[in-house]
């Protein structure tokens, strides 16, 4: 694709520039430079490609070697929060208005000043909550912080204070019209007329229903290391890369880039911030299409590469997983898996759990319910098994969407 090509030479020169003017400052990019054989002087596109992608399932291990951040933060550059998503992932909010810089999918939403936003996203310890309360304020919208909390209460905050727009998962947006629905709420208190949803699928059916109550419901895609991605302007459209961020869609197995509409892993080098990434592979699988008017866009997430899954927005990586069964064998537990699933337009995340004969169940099923969420932060539901299947600890059985 000549569009592919062309992109890739424009912001890839500007990449590498950009690269080169940040070596001194952030030790983790100079010394994967030198370990690809490549200078740190009159880099160019092509010597960026040479560099390795650096995986997201990598990053607790280069938190490790160059403590506490990986060495992706430039040195002197204000840090103004800390987060820890589950890997444990340590990830920093810069200062600054909208540092994740998520404001540019809010206004192709239609929020701005005047709106008043419910964002359900979680504030503890995740950075998602405060990534969209940052870009609200940017554009001027009052946020509602409901997190990830009571579907009813929520509920009623839209009908009480006359909440316009929503921040969240698709689908806690339809189980948020359902529980407006089922409380009987006047219909005339649902003012929410615009969504920016993200962090799972949005088949085109669950688009078809929620449009039904919600006029504007646009998807957007980001990184807690890279922030904003792409969005889309217009429903179905593909994504819109904003000019901050160098996106190449690359082979999985070789890191080298796609150049026409294969599918391939989305790679991101982002150096205009204090916390540049040089070829960091967000795990995402997607592809280069044309909108309508041949502009290039992002074909949204089709997939996923790498040891982690994604479910209901978190992160969940193998070894926290066997971490927490393991742990259960203290009271009387045998073996066990998580297993997500796809209930509906919901992940589901089932723990099968073999039980020995004098374990206590109803406690079983408590500890496991509050050390699963406590490390992998999705709440799951228990079920007992005679056995499991030998092998991995954390499947993904949800069919590709």
């Amino acid at each position: 694709m000549k569009a592919v090509r062309d992109y890739y030479d424009k912001r890839g020169a500007e990449a590498a520039g950009a690269v080169g003017r940040m070596v001194d400052r952030v030790p983790s990019i100079r010394d994967r430079l030198a370990a690809a054989g490549v200078g740190s002087s009159g880099l160019t596109a092509v010597d960026l490609d040479s560099v390795p992608v650096l995986t997201k399932d990598a990053l607790p291990a280069l938190q490790r070697a160059y403590p506490p951040y990986g060495g992706l933060v430039a040195e002197g550059t204000p840090v103004a929060r800390v987060f820890a998503s589950p890997g444990p992932i340590y990830e920093v909010q810069l200062e600054g208005e909208d540092p994740w810089q998520w404001a540019a999918a809010l206004q192709a939403c239609g929020i701005g000043a005047g709106d008043v936003v419910l964002n359900c996203f979680g504030y503890h310890l995740s950075p998602a909550g405060m990534m969209f309360d940052l870009a609200c304020g940017a554009v001027g919208a009052t946020v509602v912080p409901g997190g990830v909390g009571s579907v009813e209460v929520q509920a009623r905050v839209v009908s009480d204070i006359g909440v316009t727009a929503y921040i969240g998962l698709p689908s806690y947006l339809a189980a948020l019209v359902e529980a407006f629905d089922n409380l009987d709420l006047p219909t005339d208190r649902w003012h929410v007329d615009k969504a920016l949803v993200t962090a799972e699928p949005l088949p085109d059916a669950l688009r078809e229903r929620l449009v039904q109550r919600v006029p504007t419901v646009l998807m957007a895609y980001g990184t807690a290391e890279a922030g904003l991605i792409g969005h889309e302007v217009e429903p179905g459209a593909g994504l819109e890369v904003p000019d901050h961020v160098f996106v190449q869609v690359c082979d999985p197995e070789s890191g080298v880039p796609v150049l026409d509409d294969s599918p391939g892993e989305v790679v991101v080098t982002m150096v205009g911030a204090g916390t540049p990434l040089l070829r960091f592979g967000t795990g995402d699988i997607s592809r280069w299409q044309l909108d309508e008017g041949d502009r290039l866009r992002l074909g949204g997430v089709l997939g996923r590469v790498g040891a982690a899954v994604k479910a209901r927005g978190m992160f969940i990586h193998p070894h926290q997983a066997a971490e927490v069964v393991r742990g259960l064998r203290d009271l009387g537990v045998e073996g066990g898996r998580y297993v997500v699933l796809r209930d509906a337009d919901r992940d589901e995340l089932r723990l099968e759990l073999v039980a020995g004969s004098g374990a206590d169940r109803a406690m079983v099923t408590t500890a496991a319910e509050e050390r699963t969420r406590a490390s992998l932060r999705v709440r799951p539901r228990v079920t007992f098994v005679e056995s499991v299947p030998a092998g991995d600890v954390l499947v993904d059985a949800r069919e590709a969407i």
